[in-house]
């Protein structure tokens, strides 16, 4: 059990404007990937100078980056390694995620000062391995995400209690074991391995028999097909007591290449039933309050479960009728200023004047507004606002933040 001390909430950043709004909602620290090394290639980007930028900036609201250096590398890459990983050192990391052996290594005698962070990839499911790791010179460990909560107490139990715990608590989950995939490989030849997974677990599949070319057969008696590798998403916002009282030292949403608005939405639950939590006086029943739950059904998802931490998930682990998200609330605009009863705005997607739009502002449940005088740039009045990221503004009694989202339940 941790010593009545929150633990670290941790963030993922894609870009610039997530690395903003996850730092602005609440984040302790974030986790991103620079221009090699990293799992994510869709999402790389803090290459060069932006690297630095970056750690300049969350360091001076007192938040902690943490660079992906996870990839499983290659004999003609090792060469480079040396060269990233001071880097790495050089532009201001507080620590290196990494999966390789090798790469630890190189990473403690090129990069020293920044600390180890074993990655997920490394399928960490004992205390024994957990133990050599530390010995070793890791700071963390992130455990596989195939373990219970029993299992991770069980971890924590027989490990110097410098050794931290970081563990997923949010986002997507994967049909391989912790990430180790060779799926996206066979069939597109991206190595998802090597940060280029093609996500083919989320395809719809159905046999087909080999002198019937082109007839295609469902794998279960449903019209539509089925989605037979497509895992449910993770959401364990209702059981951070559990989660804080298993040892777990820092709490991880994952998603480096979902948008803004999602970080915000996740972020920004976490953050709230966390502090919810410390108000408590750490009660081992809390539960969030319901808004704060229900935050995580108004950004893009998947049906939600809790994974491994309570058992297998044999019958609620995959979604075989659908393999996209569910989307039931759009962003209509996010609040750039406020002054005297007119709030200025930038829109993201088409709303009418007489709209009830949801107020989304940190660690405030949320609230409704009515759309009044809507007038574009010019202070025109108009009906609607149909132009992307053009500006707007609109009578609002409530002094709104800037930074604060708008958003719209669809129909």
């Amino acid at each position: 059990m941790n010593s009545m001390v929150l633990p670290e909430l941790l963030a993922p950043v894609g870009d610039e404007e997530r690395l903003h709004t996850a730092v602005e909602y609440g984040a302790d620290a974030i986790y991103l990937g620079s221009d090699s090394f990293g799992m994510r290639t869709a999402a790389a980007s803090f290459g060069g100078e932006a690297l630095k930028n970056a750690c300049t900036y969350a360091h001076s609201k007192g938040v902690k980056v943490y660079l992906t250096c996870n990839t499983i590398p290659r004999n003609k890459e090792i060469d480079v390694l040396p060269q990233f990983l001071e880097y790495a050192k050089d532009s201001g990391v507080d620590a290196l995620i990494v999966t390789d052996l090798g790469v630890m290594l190189e990473a403690l005698k090129y990069a020293p000062g920044v600390e180890i962070h074993i990655s997920t990839q490394a399928g960490v499911t004992n205390y024994a391995t957990a133990n050599a790791l530390y010995n070793m010179g890791a700071k963390r460990i992130v455990t596989a995400r195939e373990l219970s909560l029993e299992e991770i107490a069980g971890i924590r139990a027989k490990c110097p209690k410098e050794l931290e715990i970081e563990c997923f608590v949010h986002g997507a989950m994967c049909v391989s074991f912790s990430g180790r995939c060779l799926l996206s490989n066979y069939l597109t030849g991206r190595d998802s391995n090597r940060g280029d997974c093609a996500q083919p677990c989320r395809w719809k599949y159905a046999l087909q028999e080999e002198k019937r070319p082109g007839q295609y057969f469902p794998v279960e008696e449903d019209e539509t097909g089925t989605y037979i590798f497509n895992s449910r998403d993770m959401c364990m916002i209702d059981h951070v007591a559990e989660l804080y009282n298993a040892g777990i030292n820092s709490f991880k949403i994952e998603g480096r290449a979902k948008s803004a608005y999602s970080t915000a939405v996740a972020v920004n639950a976490y953050r709230a039933a966390l502090d919810g939590f410390k108000r408590s006086g750490f009660d081992p029943l809390y539960k969030p309050e319901k808004w704060i739950s229900d935050e995580l059904i108004r950004a893009s998802n998947r049906e939600y479960c809790t994974g491994f931490y309570y058992t297998s998930p044999l019958d609620d682990a995959q979604i075989y009728h659908k393999g996209g998200y569910v989307r039931e609330w759009d962003v209509a605009a996010i609040a750039e200023r406020w002054e005297n009863g007119i709030l200025y705005a930038s829109q993201r997607n088409r709303f009418f004047e007489g709209d009830e739009l949801e107020v989304m502002i940190k660690g405030v449940k949320p609230f409704n507004i009515k759309v009044k005088g809507l007038r574009n740039e010019e202070g025109e009045l108009i009906d609607n606002a149909p132009h992307p990221m053009m500006n707007l503004s609109f009578e609002c009694e409530t002094e709104i933040p800037a930074g604060a989202y708008l958003r719209k339940q669809r129909d």
